[in-house]
């Protein structure tokens, strides 16, 4: 038998964790000495323990580990919950794994302060181009917002524009504009040029329009979108040096979009103005 030390040591576990477990009912002492009140475990009990342990890193509530181990759970029960923490797990690592691109891409950004190249951005007048495109709202013009809206767009259009018999005839376009409802809200324009008569395409959601000329202060980013941030903040730097102003949401044409995002090559094309 051991004390509740020497398990609570071999169990890797605090004694204080395992006097809660008693209180509960999840793991009770094989015995107690009567004289002294000392909670004492035997060897075989460190199984009972391990699965504990295990359930609860797994993301069960201490409620569901004691029904898990005393068999108040049927397989298939079992199975669901297991498969829905799995789901969860999953989700926490890509938030994760969002949350970290957009660390590094402040980090880059903050490390970037100070070199500003003079040949990096340039000013020039933006034709008017006529695109296909599909429309949707993001909560904000916040990178870990537009990502979730854009992609599927761009997922749905190309293939409509091929059951429509319509073929790009040049680089997507994305752009951005406030949503009417307001609240920070952005209309996400997910486009590729075309040519096309203007209006909508078949009795799809598609809509060709054409976007009009502007003057635009223009920088190409290399590397995926949700890395943009340095870029945009060399662009912001450039323009307040230079004496020129905003008007309105940067355009992004697509230049090269291989399968890794990280090799793709897009064109900010910020509308300006002297300021």
């Amino acid at each position: 038998m051991f004390t509740i030390g020497d398990f609570a040591r071999y169990g890797r576990v605090s004694p204080r964790m395992l006097r809660h477990y008693d209180a509960i009912g999840l793991l009770t002492p094989d015995r107690t000495d009567p004289a002294t009140g000392y909670r004492l475990y035997g060897a075989a009990q460190l199984a009972r323990l391990n699965r504990i342990i295990a359930l609860k890193d797994l993301g069960f509530t201490l409620q569901q580990v004691g029904a898990v181990l005393d068999e108040r759970v049927g397989p298939e029960e079992l199975r669901g919950m297991l498969r829905l923490r799995r789901a969860e797990l999953a989700e926490a690592v890509a938030a994760a794994s969002a949350r970290l691109t957009r660390v590094e891409a402040r980090l880059r950004s903050i490390e970037s302060e100070g070199h500003m190249p003079a040949d990096d951005v340039v000013i020039r007048a933006v034709p008017a181009v006529r695109v296909a495109e599909l429309t949707g709202t993001a909560a904000s013009y916040q990178p870990q917002d537009i990502g979730p809206v854009i992609g599927p767009l761009y997922e749905r259009l190309f293939p409509l524009l091929e059951d429509a018999g319509l073929r790009p005839t040049g680089p997507g376009i994305a752009c951005y504009e406030d949503a009417p409802e307001g609240g920070g809200a952005i209309v996400v324009h997910a486009g590729v040029t075309v040519s096309a008569p203007v209006g909508a395409v078949g009795d799809t959601e598609v809509r060709v329009v054409e976007l009009p000329p502007f003057e635009a202060a223009t920088i190409v980013h290399r590397g995926a979108m949700d890395d943009v941030l340095s870029t945009t903040h060399t662009l912001a730097r450039w323009l307040d040096a230079n004496g020129y102003r905003s008007t309105g949401y940067s355009r992004e044409v697509n230049l090269e979009c291989p399968p890794d995002p990280g090799s793709w090559v897009t064109e900010l094309q910020e509308p300006v103005a002297k300021a």
